[in-house]
Parts: structure tokens; sequence; C-alpha cells
């Protein structure tokens, strides 16, 4: 049953993902992200493709961590930064993890067993979210944070529009 389940993990989620669950509790560092999806009153109403990924701030390394999107590739583009920074460059099914679209509310995303992560050097990073929508605008929030973590630490940005509240929790 197991063997199944990692079969379905790599064909849907891709290779990063499987690896994740291959990898579980290799290394302890928590780190996790919750965001809000604002309801918009907007006539034509689509849900956002976001874009999740760290940003050394010394070199601009780009590690990708996931992404959010339906199966209208076409639209990904629009996620401009991250488009150009690392998704042109990216075969399908994407690096990282990837799933659908979230409606408005809240959500929380875990990377902690990201094996990228666990390669990070140390130094100074942020946690960049693009989100963009069809027939709708564009948004980026950066959360800095120093690599490795020594203590639990919460850090909080708010978007604008296209996302409310973005926090990013690390834990040691």
């Amino acid at each position: 049953m197991r063997f199944g389940i990692m079969r379905f993990a790599i064909t849907r989620f891709g290779i990063a993902a499987a690896l994740c669950a291959l990898t579980a509790g290799a290394w302890g560092a928590g780190f996790k992200v919750e965001l809000q999806v604002p309801r918009l009153q907007v006539a034509e109403y689509h849900a956002p493709y976001v874009a999740f990924w760290v940003r050394q701030a010394d070199s601009g390394a780009v590690t990708p961590l996931g992404l959010w999107y339906d199966d209208q590739e076409k639209w990904l583009k629009d996620l401009r930064l991250w488009w150009r920074r690392t998704g042109r460059g990216q075969s399908t099914p994407y690096d990282g993890l990837t799933g659908a679209t979230r409606r408005p509310g809240t959500h929380t995303v875990d990377f902690s067993e990201l094996p990228a992560l666990a390669d990070l050097p140390k130094g100074d990073y942020e946690l960049v979210v693009e989100a963009a929508r069809e027939v709708g605008g564009r948004e980026v929030v950066r959360l800095p944070f120093h690599w490795p973590v020594t203590d639990t630490t919460t850090v909080r940005a708010d978007g604008e529009q296209e996302l409310g509240a973005v926090e990013l929790y690390l834990a040691p």
C-alpha cells in the first residue's frame, strides 16, 4: 500500500513532494506559511495562482518551494517575478509542491520537510509569496528571516489586495 501512495505522490505532486514524504523527519526545522486569500467583491472571481520561494539576500539565489495553479498553465506567466526567477526554466510538473488554487480563506502550507531547505547555507533570506489572478491583480509579499533558525520565530506581512496576512513560522 505504501508503494501505491508514493507512486501517486510522484505522478500527482512531483518528485519533490515524494522526496518530502520519504525524508519525513530527516531534519527538525519548522518552516510553515499561513496566508489569507481574501474574498474580493468582483464580477468575475478567479482563485489566485500563488508561488512560494526563498531568495538569498546576498546572492539573489532562488529556491522554489511551491506553486498553486490549476491546469491553465498559460496564466503562470502572470506570476511575473516567479516566472522570471525560476518558472520559465522549469518543466512541468514544476519543481516543488504543486497544488490547486485555493479559494478565499486561511490556508497553511508546511514546507518543513523540503530537502531544499535543509541545504540552505547560513545567511539572510526572504520568503517571497506572489499571487496573481486571471482577470485580476497581482501582488508580492516578502518576509525576511535568518537561516538557520535558532529560536522559534514568526514573521508577518500584510498584503493589500490579492493576499491578506502572510505569516512565516520558523522553528529550530
